[in-house]
């Protein structure tokens, strides 16, 4: 059964501005729509009314903008995942690696936390996708592990890291970021900025323990 559109979650965070520049108002609406139901209520309860009225547009636009519900849903999740790729590729190299990688930790939670809404869509509903749509989705993904990795290797290979299994380290690095969006709020305790710079300290300290726990 359709959710009713006051049980639809207000936008507060930044998801709405994720939007490509060439989508037109309607087709800024529909996303933000899709957002808000998809989050609510998961993709395969969300129907495309669902979409539209929480858009504020008649039952059939969205088919005028988009193929289908499921392109709704890779719209969101490209978006989500690309924008959070370039904040991690707004960082600059830096050159002391403990340094660059908490920068980095501190830019994917932050992402994370301001978007928290789009991105728990993006996150948790990919297996809607279809293959083709799901494999660009995964391309972005292994771009952003990439950026985390090499920032890993270079930091252990210059000596700034202990040696350590650097893709365990960089999956619970990575999972620091995307578990968040289950919870997070932005009138809770810490601002996307404070909560970034707090699992920036948890990452560095987990380089530290993931050597500590090899040598056992």
């Amino acid at each position: 059964m359709s959710a009713q559109r006051s049980a639809l979650p207000d936008l507060a965070d930044d998801s709405p501005g994720l939007w490509d520049a060439g989508f037109g108002k309607a087709a800024r609406a529909l996303l933000t729509g899709g957002v808000r139901c998809f989050a609510a209520q998961g993709f395969h309860a969300t129907t495309t009314r669902d979409i539209t009225a929480a858009a504020g547009l008649s039952p059939a636009a969205l088919y005028v903008h988009f193929s289908s519900k499921e392109e709704v849903l890779f719209e969101i999740t490209r978006a989500g995942h690309k924008s959070s790729l370039d904040a991690l590729n707004r960082v600059p190299p830096g050159t002391d690696p403990a340094e660059h990688l908490r920068a980095l930790v501190a830019a994917f939670v932050s992402w994370h936390a301001r978007h928290h809404v789009a991105a728990r869509v993006s996150q948790y509903e990919l297996g809607a996708l279809t293959p083709a749509h799901y494999d660009v989705i995964v391309g972005l993904r292994r771009r952003s592990t990439a950026v985390f990795h090499d920032a890993l290797t270079h930091g252990t290979a210059a000596g700034a890291f202990p040696e350590a299994d650097a893709h365990r380290v960089v999956r619970a690095i990575l999972s620091l970021g995307v578990d968040l969006v289950r919870w997070y709020r932005l009138d809770g305790a810490d601002s996307p900025e404070e909560l970034g710079e707090y699992y920036a300290d948890l990452a560095l300290g987990m380089v530290s323990a993931a050597e500590s726990r090899r040598r056992r």
